[in-house]
C-alpha cells in the first residue's frame, strides 16, 4: 500500500569573514570566506509546523518571508525538543538579506548576515523564526558547536530546507 511521507531535509551553512569589507568582496566574487561550515539536520518545532499548516490552508498568521523572517543564534548546547518555542540562550536574531528567502525547485533558503557587532559569542544553536526574537514562532532548531564569533568579524548564516 502506498504511503505519503513529507520530508524536510535541512542544510545550515556558515560563512566566516574577517570583516564586513571581506564579506562585500565575496558578494562581488572577489574572495572566499576564510572558513565555511555545512551542517545537516535539525528538528522542526511543533509551533513552526502548526504555523506552516495554517499558512497552507489560508488560516493566517505570520509567514517566514522577507518582511518577517529572522535567523537566530544562541549559545546553549542543550538538547533539542520539538516542544521548544525558541532558542534556549539567544545572542542575536538578524533579518533576511534583501532577496531572501529564495525558492529553487523544492528548496527554500533563508540568509542573514551577522556583522561586526551582531551575535558575538559562542554559536551553539540556530533557528529561523517569523519575528525578531523568541516571542516569534520558530520553525526549527539545531544545536551544534560552531565556534566563537568575535567582534568585528562578519558571519553569514544560511538555512536551506528541501521539501519532498
Amino acid at each position: 500500500m502506498p504511503e505519503d511521507r513529507a520530508i524536510a531535509k535541512t542544510k545550515w551553512v556558515i560563512r566566516r569573514f574577517n570583516s564586513n569589507a571581506e564579506y562585500r568582496l565575496w558578494l562581488q566574487g572577489k574572495m572566499q570566506p576564510y572558513d565555511i561550515s555545512e551542517i545537516d539536520e535539525n528538528l522542526l518545532l511543533n509551533e513552526g509546523i502548526t504555523r506552516l499548516q495554517n499558512l497552507l490552508i489560508g488560516g493566517g498568521g505570520t509567514a517566514f518571508n522577507n518582511a518577517s523572517a529572522y535567523l537566530g543564534v544562541g549559545s546553549s548546547s542543550g538538547t533539542v525538543l520539538a516542544t521548544q518555542t525558541g532558542l534556549t540562550d539567544a545572542i542575536g536574531y538578524r533579518p533576511m538579506e534583501a532577496t531572501y528567502p529564495q525558492i529553487s525547485n523544492q528548496t527554500t533558503t533563508w540568509r542573514a548576515v551577522f556583522s561586526g557587532g551582531d551575535a558575538n559569542g559562542s554559536w551553539q544553536e540556530f533557528t529561523v523564526a517569523n519575528g525578531s526574537g523568541n516571542s516569534a514562532e520558530n520553525l526549527n532548531r539545531r544545536v551544534t558547536d560552531q565556534g566563537i564569533k568575535a567582534s568585528g568579524t562578519t558571519w553569514t548564516l544560511d538555512l536551506a530546507i528541501t521539501w519532498s
